[in-house]
C-alpha cells in the first residue's frame, strides 16, 4: 500500500461520496467490482471491521454528534480501535488540534465548522488507521481554516500515515497529492499530476468544469 497521498477529483454528482461509501461498507457498489485492502477483498464486509483493519473515514458534512462533548466523540471513537503502530490517543490529538483541547467540555453544535473538521479528523485519527480517507474535508470552510489542514495533513503525511483525499477544491487536491484520479460518471476517467492539472486551464474546464488556478 502506497504512503503517497492520492487525491480524487471530480465535479459534483460524480460518483466521488458513492465511492466513499461503498470503500466503508455503507452501500455496495453499483456495479460489479471488488475492493481491496492490503490485497483483502472487502466488498460484503460490515462496515465496523471495515474500520478495524484500518481504513479510517473522515465524512462529507462531518456528522458529528451535536449532544456529544468532543471528549466524548474521541473516547466513544477510541473504543473501537486497534492500534497498528500509530498509537492515535485522545492525549496525541489534543496535541495535534490545541484548539479541540480548549473546547473538549463543548458539544459538536458548539464548534465552529473548522473545529468540527478537527474533531471529526481527531475521531478517525483515534481508530488507529493505515489510511485515512477523507470526503470533501475543505467544503465550507475559510480559506485560513483550509491552510491549517492542509499542513496537518502533510503532517500526517510525513508520520506515514496513506491519505485518499475525496475533493471538489482543485487547489486543496493539489496541495496535498502529486497523483490525481479524475472521477467521471462514477468511473476513473483520467489520472494524472498535480502539476500537469494546476498547470492546464484547459484540463481544469474539460474535466472539473471550473476556472483555472490563479497563479
Amino acid at each position: 500500500m502506497t504512503k503517497d497521498p492520492v487525491a480524487i477529483v471530480g465535479r459534483n454528482g460524480m460518483g466521488k461520496t458513492t465511492l466513499c461509501n461503498a470503500i466503508m461498507g455503507f452501500s455496495p457498489p453499483r456495479a460489479e467490482g471488488s475492493i481491496l485492502f492490503d490485497g483483502e477483498e472487502i466488498v460484503g464486509v460490515a462496515s465496523h471491521k471495515i474500520a478495524r483493519r484500518g481504513i479510517g473515514y473522515v465524512p462529507q458534512g462531518r456528522r458529528l454528534f451535536p449532544s456529544l462533548t468532543v471528549d466524548q466523540h474521541l473516547r466513544i471513537a477510541s473504543r473501537g480501535g486497534e492500534s497498528n503502530g500509530s498509537e492515535w490517543t485522545r492525549e496525541r490529538v489534543y496535541e495535534l488540534f490545541p484548539r479541540l483541547a480548549e473546547r473538549k467540555s463543548n458539544g459538536g453544535a458548539q464548534l465552529s465548522g473548522g473545529e468540527q473538521q478537527m474533531l471529526a479528523i481527531g475521531r478517525a485519527l483515534v481508530t488507529n488507521p493505515r489510511i485515512l480517507v477523507m470526503d470533501e474535508p475543505s467544503e465550507g470552510l475559510a480559506p485560513a481554516v483550509i491552510e491549517g489542514l492542509i499542513e496537518t495533513f502533510k503532517l500526517l503525511e510525513a508520520e506515514g500515515l496513506a491519505i485518499l483525499l475525496i475533493e471538489q477544491n482543485l487547489g486543496v487536491a493539489t496541495a496535498l497529492a502529486e497523483r490525481q484520479l479524475v472521477m467521471i460518471g462514477g468511473r476513473i476517467a483520467a489520472e494524472t499530476t498535480a502539476s500537469a492539472l494546476s498547470g492546464d486551464p484547459d484540463l481544469q474546464r474539460r474535466y472539473l468544469g471550473v476556472e483555472p488556478l490563479a497563479h
